[in-house]
């Protein structure tokens, strides 16, 4: 396998690891580890010795805490909505992975973290982990699926909350509404998400492809949706509250919302 300067990566048996590690920022999702996503996804597939992935985060305190806010807020007002786009991309090409990927969620798993652990086919959480989408705390949209995979993952009614409250979910709370799979030690989250996935390569590796497959052709219709958040999440970004939204977040204060 490749090296990545945003990811660390560690083959146990068929099962390649992928770590996410910026623990200096939480693991925030710069546009390198977007790309660098994309890339290993890449290799993932194509190698025949490996079965299944983990995605997870480096260090305790986070999977994916967010976007890089300071590097969304540099970003020219006409590349928001291909910004957003190109996430999405990403993601769904784990989504449609037909090598099962479960997500580790180590901590914090918010915005963009969150986004990712839902595009991942399975999520086991450690018992300090947090869910949320706290785009409209800086004004924003979220951008990379959100709107979209936490419908059908938890309902319409509770997603609508945590979309438009920003709020916060432990992870037993994932786990009570099914965003979560599995709640565990956090120095059990690695063996527990290895042991699923060994129960699953213990199947005919065709039938859990096709049936991955058929479980989104069913999910998803006309991409639509995915299109309307990409504009959505490029209007915001562009917007007066967008700039006062991600510039109060680097500063350190409480933003001043116009609704301009």
């Amino acid at each position: 396998m490749s090296n990545y300067s945003t990811l660390s990566l560690q083959q146990e048996g068929q099962t390649l690891i992928i770590t996410i590690n910026r623990p200096e920022v939480l693991n925030a999702l710069a546009p390198q580890v977007i790309e660098d996503l994309d890339a290993v996804i890449t290799e993932f597939l194509q190698n025949p010795e490996i079965k299944g992935g983990i995605i997870t985060g480096a260090g305790t305190k986070a999977f994916v805490a967010g976007a890089d806010i300071s590097q969304i807020r540099s970003i020219p007002a006409e590349q928001t909505e291909a910004f957003a786009q190109r996430g999405q991309m990403v993601f769904s090409r784990i989504e449609n992975s037909p090598k099962p990927i479960i997500a580790a969620v180590n901590g914090f798993a918010l915005g963009g973290g969150c986004e990712l652990a839902m595009s991942c086919h399975l999520r086991i959480a450690s018992e300090n982990a947090k869910f949320g989408q706290p785009e409209v705390n800086l004004g924003l949209v979220a951008g990379y699926g959100g709107t979209q995979r936490l419908p059908r993952l938890v309902g319409l009614g509770r997603a609508t909350e945590m979309l438009l409250t920003a709020k916060m979910l432990t992870a037993n709370e994932a786990l009570q509404i099914g965003l979560a799979n599995d709640v565990v030690p956090s120095d059990q989250l690695i063996p527990r998400s290895l042991a699923m996935l060994q129960t699953i390569y213990e199947k005919s590796p065709l039938a859990v492809a096709l049936t991955l497959k058929a479980i989104y052709a069913g999910v998803y219709g006309p991409e639509t949706g995915m299109k309307a958040e990409a504009k959505a999440f490029g209007d915001a970004a562009r917007s007066k509250d967008g700039r006062e939204g991600t510039s109060a977040f680097v500063e350190k204060r409480k933003p001043n919302f116009t609704g301009e």
